[in-house]
């Protein structure tokens, strides 16, 4: 995977860079001491997270397969997660999704149609979303605090109740998907709900095989102090990294013959 660099808030300038085991997020700012512009940059939320333990649960698994198999395994369900998630976006904002669109990984930057299994994983959420009637405060958002910043999926009431809601289209919940979803909440712009507002969290799980109707919602407990001992972890293991700011030409190319001029003879 190439880095890749999109606006995910144009209204704040924001900016998300991604290389294959990076995530930042950049924003414009002042310098304190000189006031000249220049760019702030802090680690996502994800990245951070996936520095916390996993647990028990996951290293047994890990240890039943060898380290290819699981790096391909995980691929492969990130890479269903990515695509799922890009066609939920477009169902947010008005859009038909037909089985045969083509959606990108941000994995792999490969375009294909939705699988079975992906598609699965989209109509439980449709089901999900038509069953429990969210009324939507935001989607698709960005969360910025000092230190870190994420892309938020959903804020949304149900039943009176305020959520964030974060998709999952894998089978278990793992730690990092606590704390990561914590720290959304410690992050949020409280002008997007009403003044001293509770706002809980809970972990959307789609395509989810362990009951009919495929999906699972988990409410989770706000381990925030759990992700702060993430972001020690992240800086023990990352000190010194910034992000790699040296331009490469979009495309290289060599001179048409006649335009290579001859060197003058002596």
């Amino acid at each position: 995977m190439k880095k890749e660099i999109r606006k995910v808030d144009k209204e704040k300038g924001i900016v998300q860079i991604t290389t294959v085991d990076e995530r930042w997020y950049a924003r414009e700012s002042k310098n304190k001491k000189t006031g000249l512009p220049e760019y702030e940059f802090v680690p996502s939320v994800t990245w951070i997270a996936g520095c916390y333990p996993k647990g028990v649960g996951f290293y047994k698994w890990l240890a039943q397969r060898n380290w290819d198999e699981a790096e391909a395994i995980k691929q492969e369900a990130g890479d269903k997660g990515s695509r799922v998630h890009k066609a939920i976006v477009d169902l947010l904002n008005k859009k038909e999704v037909k089985m045969d669109d083509k959606y990108f990984s941000d994995l792999t930057e490969e375009e294909k149609p939705l699988n079975l299994e992906e598609y699965e994983g989209l109509m439980s959420f449709v089901d999900w979303f038509n069953g429990r009637r969210p009324v939507i405060l935001d989607k698709e958002f960005v969360v910025w605090r000092e230190g870190y910043a994420g892309t938020v999926d959903m804020l949304c009431r149900i039943g009176g109740k305020t959520y964030i809601v974060d998709f999952k289209t894998s089978q278990s919940i793992w730690p990092s998907h606590e704390i990561q979803i914590s720290a959304y909440k410690h992050a949020l712009d409280h002008s997007k709900v009403e003044k001293g507002e509770e706002v809980s969290l809970m972990i959307l799980q789609l395509g989810y095989k362990r009951n009919q109707r495929l999906w699972k919602e988990n409410e989770v407990q706000d381990k925030f102090d759990l992700f702060q001992s993430a972001v020690k972890i992240w800086e023990n293991e990352n000190s010194g990294v910034s992000p790699s700011q040296k331009d490469y030409p979009q495309a290289l190319s060599l001179l048409e013959e006649e335009k290579v001029k001859e060197k003058p003879k002596k």
